[in-house]
């Protein structure tokens, strides 16, 4: 065996949860991404999806991707730099950048190539980056790959942060990377803050909106317009992989920073650009928005009545104000027991454990969608019940 193989061979964090069945990753779906999926040919209902406004099966977007399909063919076949730029990237560009009150945008491939490729490319050895320990891994992989000093403060603590920016060398650039919502604990960011520490220290501001963008402010515009802070955020990030029901990512600001950014980020420039059908379905999905509004409302009541279930029946939900819900059940052993019953019961939630989370602090991260029914969310906290009884008996 080579050394290689011989390091690998010793990963066995997992073997204990898979000799209990405890198993809770890489479930095969046999159905598309729905408030209701098929598991091992069992009708189970969908607590763990990134859909929250529930588009994957919308007619409208299965239509816009079909016609791409037919139009430009399976791929872009090169990067957006060089052969793969298709007018369909540059109206999508060009509708996100609209949609959340930007000059420009440009798309990628994914989400996470945004932040790994932007973060790098616009900072130097001498410049500074900040950011939330809580961050998503995304944001983390762009901070390795920065020449830049990187400075993390305390979740969500102004305190912490303001200590941070006073560590900072004056007139040396500051961006200070956070998500809009924080994607395990479902809290927001506190951005009118953040925009007053930014512009007390000179610092620029990149927000992660992967969880905000389609959920949070007028229209499903994100956490900036939420927050009524348009115009005083550099550069808004999001991927398509939630709200859009697709793949890919984007970031969006003034038209100089993305000009720079088409012509610098490795991630974009040495990458092929999405699949004509995902462009399309973006675009549709941006156009259901406008016209479906009722959506986001509906995604919102489902929440509501969600947080307030769960509340009434003492479950720990932390400080969320989203659809995302961390319900705190513990140890990680216990996120797992609590993950495979629920599934035999018919309900699907993530299992969020170390070192996602501290020790002894695992959630099940239960997301809504604009889709689920009331009946849904009712059975399903009534089969979180049964599961914690039957656990406290173990």
């Amino acid at each position: 065996m080579r050394l290689l193989q011989k390091k690998l061979s010793q990963f066995n964090r997992l073997q204990e949860i898979v000799q209990n069945g405890l198993y809770p990753y890489y479930k095969v779906l046999e159905s598309g991404q729905d408030a209701e999926v098929i598991i091992n040919g069992k009708k189970t209902f969908m607590f763990g999806s990134n859909s929250y406004l529930g588009l994957t099966n919308h007619p409208k977007l299965i239509e816009a991707a079909t016609k791409a399909l037919k139009d430009y063919g399976t791929g872009a076949s090169g990067s957006r730099l060089l052969n793969g730029n298709l007018d369909l990237y540059v109206k999508l560009d060009n509708m996100l950048a609209e949609f959340v009150n930007k000059e420009a945008a440009v798309t990628f491939n994914t989400g996470f190539s945004v932040n790994a490729g932007v973060i790098p490319s616009i900072l130097s050895r001498n410049d500074f980056l900040i950011m939330d320990e809580n961050n998503h891994a995304s944001i983390f992989e762009g901070s390795r790959l920065t020449f830049a000093k990187v400075l993390k403060y305390k979740h969500n603590d102004m305190e912490s942060l303001e200590n941070v920016l006073k560590k900072t060398i004056p007139n040396q650039i500051k961006l200070i990377a956070i998500d809009g919502v924080f994607s395990m604990e479902g809290d927001i960011c506190q951005l009118d803050k953040i925009v007053e520490l930014a512009e007390k220290y000179d610092a620029s501001i990149m927000v992660d909106d992967a969880h905000g963008i389609g959920v949070m402010g007028e229209g499903g515009k994100g956490t900036v317009n939420h927050f009524g802070l348009d115009g005083k955020v550099d550069l808004i990030m999001g991927t398509f992989s939630k709200s859009f029901a697709a793949l890919g990512g984007f970031i969006a600001g003034d038209r100089t920073t993305i000009e720079f950014i088409k012509h610098q980020a490795r991630s974009l420039i040495f990458s092929a650009g999405i699949t004509p059908a995902a462009a399309a379905t973006v675009i549709a999905a941006i156009e259901v928005m406008k016209e479906e509004p009722e959506r986001i409302e509906q995604l919102w009541e489902n929440t509501i009545y969600a947080r307030n279930l769960l509340t009434a029946e003492g479950f720990e939900i932390g400080q969320t104000s989203t659809p995302i819900i961390p319900i705190k059940v513990g140890t990680d052993t216990a996120a797992y027991q609590y993950f495979a019953l629920m599934l035999e019961k018919g309900v699907y939630v993530n299992v969020v454990v170390t070192p996602a989370v501290k020790p002894n602090e695992a959630i099940l991260r239960y997301s809504l969608m604009a889709t689920h029914t009331k009946e849904m969310i009712h059975q399903s906290v009534d089969k979180l019940i049964r599961c914690r009884e039957l656990l406290k008996r173990l």
